[in-house]
């Protein structure tokens, strides 16, 4: 099947010459998504939550709720779904064995779940 190319994603070709270097690109790459203002601000109240909840938590389950920050980010650089979603029910586990006073991060969780149809 000699002349028949199939090129999925980029592809690199090379033709004589020496010490080449650089990539042409003919394509964009996609376009980053826009953040959506209702996700941003539950995300932003769950955050204000768990700050909150820190301070009633021992240093080792502190320590985790710092580690699920990150993946909580929304917009560019944030975390992929499965990454955030591991957080997401992570925090909501902490949450959950605290008793009363983790009811508002569990709701924050919920809402944020909502609002990313998972």
């Amino acid at each position: 099947m000699s002349g028949n190319n199939y090129y999925f994603d980029k592809a690199v070709n090379i033709h004589g010459g020496s010490h080449n270097i650089g990539m042409v690109n003919h394509g964009s790459e996609p376009a980053a998504q826009p953040v959506d203002p209702a996700l941003a601000e539950a995300v932003g109240e769950l955050i204000v939550l768990l700050e909150r909840l820190r301070d009633h938590v021992s240093p080792l389950t502190a320590q985790s709720i710092d580690d699920s920050l990150p993946a909580l980010a929304v917009g560019p650089g944030a975390a992929a779904p499965q990454e955030r979603h591991r957080a997401l029910m992570a925090v909501a586990g902490i949450a959950a064995t605290v008793g009363a006073i983790g009811q508002p991060v569990l709701d924050a969780v919920r809402a944020v779940l909502e609002l990313l149809a998972v």
